[in-house]
């Protein structure tokens, strides 16, 4: 993949997935509850945090969580091809997140000066990926794919690769993963439950993000 950019991303794919235990994977239908969730996010300890591109909101949500609430960093999630890269950017997302990885959107996230995390399920996809330099990568779905086990196996052939499995991913067995030598973090939307969103129940959601704080690696 030829890489032509002047920009460069302000974090690190690894500097995102190292920033806290969990990754919050939100999904977000009115941008009036874009602000208070992420700062309740926030005081609980959580900065960044994957806004999906799986409503007609999300843009805007993300657009005001990046004005408002300079204490987060905010992602985009579901980046699935060159446009929903440079949308992101242009909403001030500072990382993105995909549900799965080709080369085109490799290249849109370079030109756009967003670190990705690429999404891999395979270890056909998992070479492509690192074919274009990627070595910190999303597994997704992480316990559809085959979960802890399939992690610790990749462990041999890929022993130079950090994921953050994402996907069936829950409070009760963020552990187990965690626990592996080649996890940097998980993802997980249980930091944001739809009923805390819908009741604009803040404080629920800054002691989930207190929680997965408290969560370890290894």
């Amino acid at each position: 993949m030829a890489v032509n950019t002047t920009k460069t991303p302000p974090f690190s794919a690894l500097q995102v997935m190292q920033d806290a235990p969990v990754i919050p994977v939100i999904v977000l239908n009115d941008v009036a509850h874009a602000v208070p969730m992420a700062r309740a996010l926030v005081a609980g300890g959580i900065r960044m945090l994957e806004v999906t591109l799986r409503t007609s909101q999300a843009l805007a949500c993300i657009e005001a969580i990046a004005k408002e609430v300079p204490e987060a960093i905010v992602g985009a999630g579901t980046v699935r091809n060159a446009a929903d890269a440079k949308a992101a950017a242009n909403a001030g997302a500072k990382f993105a997140v995909s549900p799965g990885y080709t080369p085109s959107v490799g290249q849109a996230c370079h030109d756009e000066g967003l670190s990705l995390l690429p999404g891999v399920a395979t270890g056909s996809e998992i070479m492509m990926a690192q074919e274009d330099g990627y070595t910190e990568l999303k597994f997704f779905p992480a316990m559809q794919a085959g979960g802890p086990a399939m992690l610790k196996a990749w462990g041999g052939p890929f022993f130079d690769v950090r994921f953050c499995p994402t996907g069936g991913v829950t409070a009760q067995n963020a552990s187990e993963f965690l626990s592996l030598s080649n996890v940097a973090c998980v993802g997980g939307s249980w930091l944001v439950p739809a009923e805390a969103l819908a009741k604009g129940d803040w404080a629920r959601i800054e002691k989930l993000a207190r929680e997965a704080c408290q969560l370890k690696l290894r």
